[in-house]
């Protein structure tokens, strides 16, 4: 789930908030924008289009170098926005894959690296995205940001877990009132939609 990349990605601001605590709030803004940045592809070809694992790894590793020579808020912001965009990219490897029904477990299509010039199998520690045991990942990974951090980045985790356990309730049965929609749509209407999103519940 997006709110699970987003909480990881949180994790990297741990250490900063010890030594350099006034870098904190930015930092947490970029990493939670980092964790969920590269799933804004999903209208387009999800987990290919701005999914970089080895790309934003190098360049997160770049810009670490850069954040510790000369710390301001910017440089320390890009490190954990990149670094938190890797981490993000990497882990979809560790998920399931892209069909429609993930739980069945019958596509190979794990993330896409540009720089292997193929697509990295799922390894599906984590079934499907909003899986249960995606929801229980949420909670850990929500427990050290909840003790480290305060005001409005502790409401923020409180919220994505709370919303990533909502999502996870409805995950699949949402798939199967999305077929029902979409069965129901008249063919003009059906036209307009995303071809992709048709093929995919026809």
């Amino acid at each position: 789930m997006a709110t699970t990349h987003a909480l990881a990605g949180l994790l990297l601001v741990i250490p900063l908030a010890v030594v350099a605590p006034e870098f904190t709030v930015a930092a947490a803004v970029a990493a939670i924008a980092g964790g969920v940045f590269p799933d804004i592809d999903m209208p387009w070809a999800h987990r290919r289009t701005l999914h970089f694992p080895v790309y934003y790894s190098i360049a997160a590793a770049i810009g670490g170098g850069v954040a510790l020579l000369a710390p301001t808020s910017a440089s320390v912001a890009a490190a954990l926005f990149l670094g938190s965009a890797a981490l993000h990219s990497l882990s979809d490897a560790f998920g399931g894959g892209l069909e429609l029904r993930p739980w069945e477990g019958s596509s190979e299509r794990g993330v896409y690296s540009h720089y292997h010039r193929r697509w990295w199998r799922p390894r599906r520690w984590v079934r499907y995205d909003g899986a249960p045991e995606d929801a229980a990942l949420g909670i850990l990974l929500g427990v050290p940001p909840v003790l480290i951090f305060e005001g409005h980045v502790e409401l923020f985790v409180i919220g994505a877990v709370a919303l990533g356990l909502g999502y996870a309730a409805i995950r699949r049965p949402m798939v199967e009132w999305t077929q029902r929609l979409v069965d129901s749509l008249p063919p003009e209407l059906l036209d307009r939609l995303p071809d992709r999103l048709v093929e995919d519940f026809r």
